[in-house]
C-alpha cells in the first residue's frame, strides 16, 4: 500500500504530543494510504477525522505507533549520551530513573551545548525507526 511518508511522520508527531494514554491517536488505512486523526482534547477539535466504523480493525487499519513504541524513548536517550557525552552517561541513565527526565535532560545538554546535535540525533533515529516500520508493515512510502 502506498502512503506519504511525510504524513505518517506529521501523524506520529501529533499521536506522540500527550504521551502513551491514547489521547492523540493517528491510523492509517492499509487500502487507500489516508491517515485519519483523533484527538480527547477539545483544543484539537478542528483536527479530527470522521474516524470510520471498523477503525479498530487491524486488518484494514494501522495505529500509527509512538516514541516508546519503536523504542525512541529512554533507549534512544542512552545512546545519545553514550556516543557524545560519555562521562555525563552515569548521570543521564539517573535522570532517567526519576519523573520530570526530558526536562533534565534537555537542560544537561544545553548546559553541555550538544541540544541541535541530540535533535538532530533524535530526528534521524525517528526517521530510521518509522521507516522500519512501514517497511515491516508492507506500506510503501512515496516520498
Amino acid at each position: 500500500m502506498p502512503a506519504s511518508f511525510k504524513d505518517i511522520q506529521e501523524a506520529f508527531d501529533f499521536a506522540d504530543t500527550r504521551g502513551d494514554f491514547g489521547e492523540n491517536r493517528a491510523f492509517l488505512c492499509r487500502r487507500t494510504g489516508k491517515v485519519y486523526w483523533h484527538s480527547d482534547y477539545s483544543d484539537f477539535d478542528e483536527l479530527n477525522d470522521e474516524l470510520p466504523d471498523d477503525i479498530e480493525d487491524e486488518e484494514k487499519y494501522l495505529t500509527i505507533p509512538n516514541k516508546r513504541e519503536l523504542g525512541l524513548g529512554k533507549p534512544l536517550v542512552l545512546d545519545f549520551a553514550r556516543e557524545y557525552l560519555p562521562d555525563d552517561f552515569d548521570e543521564v541513565r539517573y535522570i532517567f530513573n526519576k519523573s520530570g527526565a526530558y526536562r533534565k535532560f534537555r537542560a544537561l545538554v544545553t548546559r553541555r551545548n550538544v541540544l541541535e546535535l541530540w535533535y538532530a540525533f533524535e530526528a534521524k533515529a525517528t526517521e530510521r525507526a518509522l521507516r522500519d516500520w512501514c517497511e515491516l508493515n508492507s506500506i510503501i512510502v512515496t516520498d
